[in-house]
């Protein structure tokens, strides 16, 4: 089987193209990239062919979707609180780009293309837990432009018969997460400052709260999807039902570490969603196979990740 990743230098496509890589079934991987957001050297040593450039390349698409029998679409421009600050970016990188790819899969002969949309969609809708069937409220423009490529790609099946599988991702966490930037999320930013003896800084009271899952577990449905050709118009959610508040998951990273954690609060952020847990029904039904990686564990993998990275 021959696949083409976008946005596979990033932290999820890195992940992704190593577990791919590990099963023989998969003879070809293909990433597309325009390092904007990815590196490299999160693809150092494996064997793909690495197209660089933009997913509203149309002639690099079709370069990169040639022959190949499933695509997944991760390339995003990610992060709320970037979303806010340049929501035009925001809508280019992920409606647009989304569009992009869609339109590629159509003149590559229908190929079958599962992308990544996110939680944010349900924004703030207060039902919890957050099933698939619930009215989406975004509260950003990132979560907008998330919930027009879900669209599309229901359009996609609906006009021309694309085999599609939207994914809403929830709190993805491990190894190769970015931490130094001013949008880091919230695992690799703690892990990082705890490090350097820095202060955690917790936006708001800490208790909001939000199901995390460990990306070991994201990459093993995404390879199911694939060998399988798990195809539907309806988006599934991705995640297994936690509910962690931040403070909670602060007391997991003390365990993790052995140390007590110092923190700072800043105030809450725009269009940042107070809840967050997933229905997890239309996910298992799916994949029954999968068991996830516990918050604990994955939380134990990725200090270990982090601690050796040099720097």
């Amino acid at each position: 089987m021959k696949i083409t990743i976008t946005g596979g230098a990033g932290f999820i496509g890195g992940n992704l193209v190593r577990h791919l890589s590990r099963i023989p079934e998969f003879t070809e991987i293909r990433v597309v990239d325009d390092l904007s957001t990815g590196f490299e050297e999160n693809l150092s040593g494996l064997p793909v062919r690495f197209f660089e450039g933009s997913v509203l390349d149309s002639g690099l698409l079709d370069l990169a979707f040639d022959g190949v029998d499933t695509i997944v679409h991760l390339a995003a421009l990610p992060s709320v609180s970037r979303s806010v600050k340049d929501p035009v970016a925001s809508h280019h990188a992920n409606a647009t780009g989304t569009l992009s790819v869609l339109e590629a899969a159509r003149r590559a002969g229908g190929t079958r293309v599962i992308a990544a949309s996110s939680s944010s969609v349900y924004g703030a809708n207060p039902h919890i837990p957050k099933h698939e069937e619930l009215r989406p409220v975004p509260m950003s423009p990132y979560a907008v432009s998330k919930l027009a490529g879900e669209a599309y790609l229901a359009a996609y099946h609906h006009c021309y018969g694309l085999p599609v599988l939207s994914f809403r991702f929830f709190n993805v966490f491990g190894p190769l997460q970015p931490a130094g930037h001013s949008y880091a999320a919230v695992i690799p930013a703690w892990i990082t400052a705890a490090a350097a003896g820095r202060p955690l800084v917790v936006h708001g009271d800490g208790s909001q709260t939000r199901d995390f899952t460990y990306v070991g577990t994201v990459c093993q449905v995404l390879a199911q999807a694939a060998l399988r050709k798990v195809s539907t118009p309806d988006p599934v959610n991705l995640a297994y039902g936690g509910r962690t508040s931040l403070m909670s998951l602060i007391a997991e990273l003390e365990l993790t570490l052995g140390t007590e954690l110092r923190t700072e609060h800043q105030p809450n952020r725009p269009g940042d969603v107070r809840h967050s847990q997933a229905d997890d029904t239309r996910l298992r039904n799916l994949f029954p196979e999968i068991e996830p990686t516990s918050l604990r564990n994955g939380l134990k993998r990725t200090v270990r990740w982090f601690l050796t990275q040099d720097g």
